[in-house]
């Protein structure tokens, strides 16, 4: 190993022990079960924004978003376009009205229970299906994360890609398991912070390199530059509307995630959720505009180095090679070079230990605790969660274990499954108060279903549906679970007087 990559690996080593220290000094403020979930409901403005924004892009923000883009043009954009607007709606309209209604409905601690809570579910129908389908598709969404990691240590260090995928695992599971929620959402506002220089700076030395020559490189390297810079071409060929609008959806997913809607409950009060959704929408106007423009100068910046071709999962290293060929080179700045990695680095650990949080909260407290064993204590709740976390990341690990495993397609799996179970029910009873169990039961078995059937049963000449169709399983899952919510709303009896007061009392709640 050379003096260059040395220098690296200590930049690594540094950020790695730094989140494990803060792992290690949030277990000393975790004292119960309240604390390990949400963190006692006491987070700041900046801490929330910057853990919900860096828990939510993963390692897809810098690898899976870049790649699309340097392999297809600037028309993968209209991804980064569905998830900016997605975004900001979800700030702007879910954030204080969620906020408010799990407190009101027993200061519901996850979403599984709050939707129980909500609709007054004794027979706890909603909490089982609403942690099952959690754990299945977060299993996916975390097996992204997992990959992530182990391109990154292969890329940058030559290490055995498996290798690297456990070294991963076993950081982001040692201050998640020891810290919960204090330990996540601290090392989350540090790993996004780091993601947001590391995209600032990129991008402004590559394009000081080829700013003179930028459409002649770039059309050197096998593309019409024309179509490459255009919104409205998918690679060489024109989009389809089915297309654009698929790519939009993904927006729709944002009101279903509970690794984000999570941090909107544990928001102190009113007056930091304002400042927290002022701090997020900046930050994720900045990251996804940034990410699109690395794809794109990444192109001709790394020529006559070409990344796999279109749709390749080599095209995800683009932002990691670009940062090897600007700082690697310099043994003074190998150092920076490898702290900027770590922003990449960051973006995965920051999806990866919510996403294990929650599923560890989804098991040990939605169905052990509510479920099985009512009368558990806080301290057995810690340790079912704790053994949780070991085993969902042992099977995030084995769903990653195929080096040309995508980031971009394990992501767009477990968002769709998610968005639309969630997602339409989360917005239907914050808003609509005719809104029933049975509806919600509706919801969330027809969103997780169509998903499921869409993405993975191939029903048409041999294909799944989204092959054949090209149109993302989450738009029609997402509206076909809002139509059943309403009609199975409206052909059952209507909600109790009691969830009526809810919803009202929600209404005009103030803190």
């Amino acid at each position: 190993m050379g003096i260059s990559a040395i220098a690296t690996l200590v930049a690594f080593v540094f950020y790695l022990a730094l989140m494990v220290f803060v792992g290690v000094i949030s277990m000393m403020k975790t004292r119960n079960a309240d604390d390990y979930f949400l963190g006692g409901r006491n987070l700041s403005g900046p801490v929330a924004a910057m853990s919900a924004q860096a828990s939510d892009m993963s390692g897809w923000l810098l690898m899976g978003l870049p790649g699309s883009i340097y392999a297809l043009g600037t028309g993968k954009a209209w991804i980064a376009i569905g998830l900016g607007i997605g975004t900001i709606l979800n700030w702007l309209i879910i954030a204080k009205p969620l906020r408010a209604y799990t407190i009101v409905a027993n200061n519901s601690m996850t979403l599984p229970e709050f939707l129980g809570n909500r609709f007054h579910d004794k027979k706890n129908i909603l909490l089982g299906l609403s942690s099952v389908i959690i754990v299945i598709f977060f299993l996916v969404y975390t097996a992204s994360a997992m990959a992530s990691g182990g391109k990154l240590f292969n890329t940058v260090f030559g290490v055995d890609y498996h290798l690297a995928l456990i070294i991963g695992a076993l950081v982001i599971l040692a201050y998640t398991f020891l810290g919960g929620f204090h330990a996540v959402c601290t090392t989350d506002f540090i790993q996004g912070s780091m993601m947001l220089v590391a995209l600032l700076a990129v991008p402004v030395i590559a394009w000081f390199y080829v700013k003179g020559d930028f459409i002649s490189i770039l059309s050197k390297t096998g593309v019409d530059s024309a179509n490459y810079l255009s919104l409205m071409y998918n690679g060489n060929r024109p989009y389809t509307l089915i297309e654009i609008l698929s790519n939009m959806a993904w927006g729709l997913g944002y009101c279903g995630m509970p690794h984000i809607l999570v941090r909107f409950m544990a928001v102190k009060d009113e007056k930091e959720l304002r400042k927290s959704s002022k701090i997020a929408i900046i930050w994720v106007i900045l990251s996804l505009g940034l990410a699109v423009i690395i794809g794109i100068l990444g192109r001709a910046f790394l020529f006559p180095e070409i990344l796999g071709n279109a749709g390749a999962a080599a095209t995800e290293t683009v932002f990691i090679m670009m940062i090897k060929k600007i700082f690697m080179q310099l043994l003074p700045l190998s150092f920076i070079g490898g702290l900027f990695l770590c922003g990449v680095l960051a973006a995965i650990m920051s999806t990866a230990d919510s996403q294990l949080l929650v599923c560890s909260s989804a098991v040990s407290k939605d169905i052990y605790k509510d479920i099985l064993n009512k009368k558990a204590s806080d301290k057995s709740v810690l340790k079912i969660s704790r053994a949780v976390t070991l085993i969902v990341a042992f099977l995030a690990v084995i769903i990653a274990w195929n080096p040309e495993s995508s980031i971009m397609e394990l992501v767009s799996d477990a968002w769709a499954g998610l968005g639309a179970a969630f997602g339409p029910l989360i917005v239907m009873s914050l808003f609509w108060k005719r809104t029933n169990i049975a509806g919600a039961i509706a919801g969330l078995v027809s969103g997780a279903l169509t998903v499921i059937i869409w993405d993975y049963i191939p029903l048409i000449n041999g294909v799944t549906i989204a092959k054949a169709t090209e149109l993302y399983s989450l738009l029609v899952a997402f509206i076909i679970s809002l139509v059943f919510i309403v009609i199975f709303s409206l052909i059952t009896k209507a909600p109790s007087e009691d969830i009526l007061k809810d919803f009202e009392n929600y209404k005009n709640y103030k803190d």
